[in-house]
């Protein structure tokens, strides 16, 4: 098992310094067609990678892995909402947009591998958590079925607070970058600029969102591999989607409830775990159906959420 580790990662680290190597010939905008092409790419290597697992793995492990890498999958379009969100706040320009992912990105790699080691670990030790995560899941689907849009409040977010306290900040973006030298009195000073402030929020969001995300693999299989591989190929193809989706998410209305009843389902199926088996078979059906279920009531009703 060390190897598979070993050689994810190493697979994960190529496509990584690719895209960082690509980032740094220029900072774009993303065109619709490269993001669409691109969210192909990283579906298409997930399902590759599915097979893998089957012929490595079995058949077992694999279901596990497609169903893990959809939820995570659909969760992950609803961070995608959240970005938007953000982006348009703080009116960060299209072409720096990139930059502000792939760095977040990194950082949501890192926090969820320790958020699956500890998940697992704790679970292992005391199965009563896995009825708190359940819970947790079914809170978070309740909350979000009563929810009718994405709420962000940047400037209630505590880190972003404390940074602006002990941190100078520009005004206005420095040519995508992170941090700039300004002269104050007279002496040459480190300054924040609001791109790193956009970075921090959508770190502390991603957070956020992993409480919710990380249980929901976590009621679909205790084994830590599958559980990381299917979160880290949902997060990498994260950024491609975006840029795909990001006109059209107007379009899915309807989809947080979709997302809303896989969490209740997926938190009940962790509360009624030592009772009831409900084979991955299931699980990932009921979840495919919901989720296109939500999206064609969506396109079918495009105008519902500008009535409303």
């Amino acid at each position: 098992m060390l190897l598979f580790w070993i050689l994810f990662n190493l697979f994960v680290v190529a496509m990584l310094a690719l895209d960082l190597g690509a980032l740094k010939r220029r900072s774009h905008r993303v065109g619709f067609r490269s993001a669409l092409a691109w969210s192909g790419v990283w579906i298409a290597l997930a399902a590759a990678f599915a097979v893998l697992v089957f012929f490595w793995h079995g058949r077992a492990q694999a279901l596990q892995f497609v169903t893990g890498y959809v939820i995570e999958l659909s969760l992950s379009v609803d961070n995608l909402f959240v970005f938007l969100v953000i982006f348009r706040y703080f009116n960060v320009p299209d072409e720096h947009q990139h930059k502000v992912l792939f760095v977040g990105i990194l950082g949501a790699l890192l926090m969820r591998g320790v958020f699956i080691v500890a998940g697992v670990g704790l679970i292992g030790r005391f199965r009563w958590i896995t009825y708190a995560f359940g819970a947790l899941l079914v809170y978070s689907g309740l909350k979000l079925l009563q929810q009718r849009e994405t709420e962000i409040h940047p400037e209630k977010n505590p880190v972003l607070r404390l940074f602006r306290r002990a941190f100078p900040v520009t005004e206005e973006y420095v040519d995508g970058q992170f941090f700039t030298r300004r002269l104050f009195r007279q002496k040459s000073g480190l300054y924040a600029t609001p791109l790193l402030v956009v970075l921090l929020v959508v770190e502390t969001s991603d957070i956020l969102l992993a409480v919710d995300s990380i249980p929901a693999v976590l009621a679909i299989t205790l084994n830590a591999f599958i559980v990381y591989t299917s979160n880290v190929f949902a997060i990498l193809g994260l950024r491609s989607m975006y840029f795909a989706l990001a006109g059209m998410m107007d379009l899915f209305h309807y989809l947080h409830y979709g997302l809303s009843l896989v969490l209740i389902f997926v938190g009940l199926k962790m509360l009624g775990s030592q009772y009831v088996y409900i084979p991955t078979e299931w699980v990932l059906t009921i979840v495919l159906f919901v989720l296109a279920a939500s999206i064609l009531a969506s396109l079918a009703n495009p105008q519902k959420k500008l009535a409303e």
